[in-house]
């Protein structure tokens, strides 16, 4: 075989491992500040599985205490969207995530420290979360990563862009763009007909397709640390 002939099953091969990147969005939408979008706040979402402060507004800032593990769902379903958020975590270690599609079986009767039984989840993990596994473990971790998974969870399904996690469930970022504890990280999640993509800091990193259902409630995670997030926004797309 011709070295031409090796080049071109090369990138064909490339083409099929990895999805093209999504057309980058200008700047103020990846902000949340372009044309339809508008802020969420306290009257935007609605309590499942928490204590009463669990989840606390204070001016611009939503404070979770972790405890008990659990979500708060947005009172209104979204199928296409645009959704911009910030966060950071206040302890090492800290474990939270933002949840798309969840449908409201998933929710139902959901008692306190249970997550969802589905919905895609767009991790939110502090690097100090792998640190932790290797000491308790020995081991570096090799199944999850702390910039940006994104996976299906429960009954939900989803088909993950590479790179993979080694069973396949999770998109792992192409880049590690995630900064540490006690700093702000900038999240931008695109969901439509299905499709799921993640830019962290202003990067795309990691995604998916073919997510089923893909329609549902938006939550954010309570998963045991203390974490913030500020600047929730979202655009509802036809």
């Amino acid at each position: 075989m011709g070295q031409g002939s090796i080049t071109s099953l090369t990138l064909l091969a490339a083409c099929f491992a990895f999805p093209a990147a999504a057309q980058a969005p200008p700047k103020a939408f990846i902000d949340g500040t372009g044309p339809g979008w508008r802020e969420l706040g306290e009257a935007d979402f609605a309590p499942v599985n928490g204590n009463p402060d669990t989840w606390i507004w204070s001016g611009e800032i939503l404070k979770c205490t972790g405890k008990p593990i659990g979500v708060m769902r947005t009172k209104s379903k979204v199928k296409n969207f645009e959704m911009v958020v910030e966060w950071r975590h206040l302890q090492s270690g800290g474990n939270s995530g933002v949840f798309a599609w969840v449908p409201e079986e998933a929710l139902a009767g959901l008692k306190p420290d249970v997550l969802p039984k589905g919905g895609i989840e767009v991790q939110m993990l502090d690097h100090g979360y792998a640190e932790l596994y290797t000491k308790k473990t020995g081991r570096q971790p090799d199944f999850f990563t702390t910039n940006g998974d994104i996976f299906a969870v429960g009954t939900s399904k989803l088909k993950p862009f590479p790179p993979l996690s080694p069973n396949g469930s999770r998109s792992f970022p192409r880049k590690n763009l995630s900064k540490g504890v006690g700093e702000w990280n900038h999240y931008y999640v695109r969901g439509i007909n299905g499709e799921i993509r993640l830019w962290v800091n202003g990067e795309e990193v990691s995604g998916g397709s073919d997510a089923v259902p893909a329609e549902g409630y938006l939550c954010l995670e309570a998963e045991g640390s203390p974490v913030e997030f500020r600047h929730i926004r979202i655009r509802e797309l036809p």
